[in-house]
């Protein structure tokens, strides 16, 4: 009987050995206002059984560091806990700082087996258990100036969400008072002329030709386009009030975001790894002309796309340290955007999208956005992937490939982007096929022949 279409041949893979890799760890299952610790010890006597201890501990810092003091008198070698919510950060924080080797883990990797009882108790048991024996990944936690780094570019985040929001609520608001100013200009939120004309609106000025005046000359639609996007408008005084007070809201966060901006940037320009070399060889923030090695945040910014604070939010988001992310590959699944295989019998289906960053997966898109309209490498592959993908899947996989590029500066600190240019499709498929089809051709004047292609000396 002949082999099966699309049979997978046998293969001999190296696997790991998962008895017993740690002699002495202990497993945490958190909760809110308490947590559930078990630590498992070897036996007391030769030929007996490995110790178990299960207890109940206050989630308090006093508490967490008399636990860090116990588990280190007891010589424990690893800790493990589910990721829950922002709840466990007490304990992964004091006990890494107390020097214990703490590792966090996806509660889908620890979840327990149907059929067995269910309380905190026993999955602290099972965590433990797990650990002992090497089975679970630890998820990436960046080090403590990351994370310092991270909160302030999430907060940023979350200020602009917010004011985008209230300029979403204001254009509303305005299309109910029939005043069609967002129709007549590029952006309600970036054009200064639509500020300056809200403005006036709220102030109390109603003539559709002064308001028209306040535009500026190069606006999308010209004065004369805005004056009759205002004409016939029913804006009232209750109108007046709720624009004041949604352009107060907008307000507060443009002065909260300049100032965590100037924060980021110090932030970032303190951490060594992140500073660059002058040409001297020392270390600085601003390496000047010349430099032989630049500031991250300067070399990701060189790729279409990326401007300065958005690489620094990627930054905030993979850290600096790509020894964490043995391949690009593991930082790109790090992201979600690494398809997730689906295959059981002869059925594959469609590829999943990973679970990952949300937020680094955000400035990737945002990236493979900004170089959409670009004459470069990034713009071009979008462009072409557009015309047979939808556009959430094509900015997903140009988004992939800036990873990709952020991999590899990050990786080698010495390295710049040089943008392989639009044509760079166009030139390697073409190159491609010639090296194929030409050695095919020679192969059907000469069939006796072996013929390879080998560099040259």
């Amino acid at each position: 009987m002949g082999q099966q279409k699309g049979r997978i041949p046998a293969r001999l893979v190296e696997d790991e050995e998962y008895q017993l890799r740690h002699e002495r760890v202990a497993g945490i299952d958190v909760a809110k206002v308490k947590a559930d610790v078990c630590t498992r010890l070897p036996p007391a006597r030769e030929g007996g059984r490995r110790l178990a201890r299960t207890e109940e501990v206050t989630a308090t810092v006093a508490e967490v560091t008399a636990l860090a003091e116990r588990l280190l008198a007891e010589g424990v070698e690893l800790v493990s806990m589910e990721s829950t919510s922002d709840y466990q950060r007490i304990w992964f924080y004091v006990l890494e700082a107390a020097g214990l080797s703490v590792q966090l883990v996806n509660s889908s990797q620890s979840r327990q087996l149907v059929g067995r009882p269910k309380t905190d108790r026993l999955d602290a048991q099972w965590l433990a258990r797990l650990t002992e024996m090497g089975l679970l990944r630890p998820s990436f936690v960046p080090p403590a100036e990351i994370r310092a780094l991270r909160d302030l570019t999430r907060t940023r985040l979350q200020l602009v969400h917010d004011r985008t929001r209230e300029w979403q609520r204001l254009e509303k608001l305005l299309e109910g008072a029939l005043v069609k100013l967002s129709s007549a200009v590029s952006s309600m939120a970036r054009t200064k002329s639509a500020r300056a004309i809200v403005e006036a609106l709220a102030d109390g000025e109603r003539d559709p030709r002064v308001l028209a005046g306040l535009a500026a000359r190069q606006v999308r639609a010209g004065r004369a386009g805005i004056e009759q996007a205002l004409e016939g408008m029913a804006y009232g005084d209750r109108h007046g009030r709720l624009t004041r007070i949604h352009l107060d809201h907008i307000t507060f966060p443009d002065r909260s975001i300049a100032a965590i901006e100037d924060d980021i940037g110090a932030t970032l320009d303190a951490i060594p790894a992140a500073q660059g070399i002058d040409a001297t060889g020392t270390r600085s923030a601003d390496p000047g002309p010349g430099a032989a090695v630049l500031p991250a945040a300067e070399r990701l910014a060189e790729i279409p796309g990326v401007s300065l604070d958005l690489a620094r939010a990627i930054i905030a988001e993979t850290g600096l340290d790509m020894t964490r992310f043995p391949t690009a590959g593991h930082l790109v699944a790090r992201a979600g955007l690494a398809p997730v295989a689906r295959q059981s019998g002869p059925r594959s289906r469609k590829p999943g999208k990973g679970q990952g960053d949300s937020c680094l997966r955000g400035y990737c898109t945002q990236a493979a956005t900004g170089a959409a309209t670009t004459g470069t490498f990034p713009g071009e592959r979008l462009r072409r992937l557009s015309r047979r993908l939808d556009g959430t899947r094509a900015r997903c996989a140009v988004g992939r490939s800036i990873l990709v590029i952020i991999w590899h500066l990050l990786a080698t600190p010495e390295a710049r982007y040089v943008d392989p240019g639009p044509d760079w499709h166009a030139r390697k498929t073409g190159t491609d096929r010639r090296t194929r089809s030409l050695p095919n051709q020679l192969r059907a004047l000469h069939p006796d022949s072996d013929i390879t292609i080998a560099p040259a000396a």
